[in-house]
């Protein structure tokens, strides 16, 4: 029988890589020489402020479009219904027979 983890086990694992991708990047920071001064410092550029922006709106984008792709190949789209004759409404004249006075 197949036994699945638990959410809580899930989410920690999740914590973990981002941990460790954060570790990661501050080693190499501190390896290379990169002061706060310095990051605060390009960080104030024009260039960096814009990347910060576009780069993660770009790969959101990019994912969408895959999302929309792969659900395209996967299957044929699904087919229209035919509109629904439209009825008339119970109270409307026509239906009764009624002429105007």
């Amino acid at each position: 029988m197949h036994i699945s983890t638990s959410p809580r086990r899930k989410s920690f694992r999740l914590v973990a890589v981002f941990g460790a991708i954060g570790t990661a990047l501050s080693a190499a920071a501190l390896m290379i020489g990169v002061t706060p001064a310095q990051a605060a410092s390009f960080a104030a550029q024009p260039d960096t402020q814009i990347a910060v922006f576009m780069v993660p709106l770009t790969l959101l984008v990019l994912a969408l479009l895959f999302e929309v792709a792969r659900f395209a190949w996967r299957a044929p789209l699904p087919v229209q219904a035919p509109a629904r004759p439209r009825r008339r409404p119970d109270w409307s004249a026509a239906d009764k027979g009624a002429t105007s006075p």
